[in-house]
C-alpha cells in the first residue's frame, strides 16, 4: 500500500508484528524461517539468497527486490525501508530531533504506545530537493575509554589516534567489533571508482548513518546502489566465507553494507539526513 507516494517496507523476522505493520499501512516483509502468511512479502520468492539470511540479515530482501521488482517501481513513489523496532519519524518529530539531537533517542525510545503518532506516514515537503533520505548518524567519539581498552586493544594498534575521541574512525570501530583488518580487506575488493573514496571515508569519519535503511525516489539510483553493493559482497564471501561465529562476525556482510550504504548515497545522490527512532519494544508480543 502506498501512503501519499510513500511505499514503506517494514522488515521483520517475527510474524507477530503483522498487526502493527498493517495498522501503519506499511508493507510487511518477512525474513527467515518464521511462519509468514501470504500477507507478507517474503525474501524466498523469485531469484533470492534467502539461505544467506543468517549472514546478510535484511539484505536478503534488498537482494530479492533488486533481482525481481526494481524495474516495476513507480518513479513517482518514494520507496523506503524500516524494521520492526527501527522507524523513521514524522516531520513534527524531525523538528524535535533538530532541537535536541544528542538526547532525542534517549528521551523518546520508551514512547512505544505512541508509535502511530510518531512514525512517518507521508512524504515531507522538506524532501522536494532531495533524492535519498538516510538515517541520523551514530557518533563514535563517545565510546568510553574503558571499553576501548577492554575490547579494542588490537584495533588501537592499527589506529593509535583512537585513544583520543577525534581519532575514533569508522575503520577503528569496525576493527574493534568485527575483526582487525576485515574492513580493509573488503575495501580492496571494491571496483576502482569506489575503492579510494570509501577507504578515505572510513578513515576520516567518526560517525556513520544508522542501519541499512534508506528512502529513495529514484529506482535508477537504487539499482545503481544494488549493482555496486551485491557484487562486492559476493567477492567478500570468497575471503570471509560463512564459517563465522559471534554476533560481530556472523552478520559481517550486513555490517559491511551498513558502512557502505551512507557513503554511497552521499557520493551518488542528493541526500537529506532524517532521524530513525529505535523503540524499546515491550516484552509481550503483539498478537494478530
Amino acid at each position: 500500500m502506498s501512503l501519499n507516494n510513500l511505499n514503506m517496507h517494514c522488515i521483520s523476522i517475527d510474524a507477530n508484528d503483522l498487526k502493527l505493520i498493517k495498522e501503519l499501512n506499511y508493507v510487511p516483509v518477512g525474513l527467515g524461517g518464521s511462519d509468514f502468511t501470504d500477507e507478507w512479502i517474503k525474501d524466498n520468492r523469485g531469484i533470492n539468497i534467502t539461505e544467506k539470511n543468517k549472514w546478510y540479515s535484511e539484505l536478503t530482501f534488498h537482494y530479492y527486490l533488486w533481482k525481481n521488482e526494481i524495474k516495476s517501481i513507480d518513479e513517482n513513489t518514494w520507496t523506503g525501508f524500516c524494521a520492526y523496532r527501527d522507524f523513521w519519524v514524522n516531520e513534527f518529530e524531525y523538528y524535535q530531533y533538530l532541537k535536541n539531537t544528542k538526547s532525542y533517542q534517549l528521551n523518546n525510545r520508551n514512547r512505544y504506545n505512541e508509535i502511530k503518532k510518531i512514525v512517518l506516514q507521508e512524504v515531507s515537503d522538506l524532501w522536494k530537493n532531495y533524492e535519498t533520505i538516510i538515517g541520523d548518524e551514530l557518533t563514535l567519539e563517545n565510546v568510553k575509554l574503558m571499553k576501548v581498552l577492554k575490547y579494542g586493544k588490537l584495533a588501537l594498534l592499527r589506529n593509535p589516534k583512537a585513544i583520543f575521541k577525534f581519532g575514533r574512525s569508522i575503520r577503528w570501530h569496525f576493527d574493534m567489533h568485527h575483526g582487525n583488518a576485515v574492513l580493509d580487506k573488503a575495501i580492496e575488493l571494491l571496483e576502482n571508482n569506489e575503492k579510494k573514496d570509501f577507504k578515505k571515508y572510513v578513515r576520516e569519519n567518526t560517525s556513520f548513518n544508522r542501519g541499512c535503511m534508506f528512502i529513495c525516489n529514484s529506482k535508477k539510483i537504487m539499482e545503481q546502489f544494488y549493482n555496486s553493493l551485491f557484487p562486492w559482497l559476493e567477492k567478500c564471501e570468497k575471503i570471509f566465507g560463512f564459517n563465522l561465529e559471534g554476533y560481530g562476525k556472523t552478520r559481517i556482510y550486513a555490517f559491511l553494507a551498513e558502512r557502505y550504504m551512507p557513503y554511497w548515497f552521499k557520493k551518488h545522490s542528493k541526500f537529506l539526513v532524517w532521524p530513525i527512532l529505535t523503540f524499546n519494544i515491550p516484552r509481550k508480543k503483539i498478537k494478530n
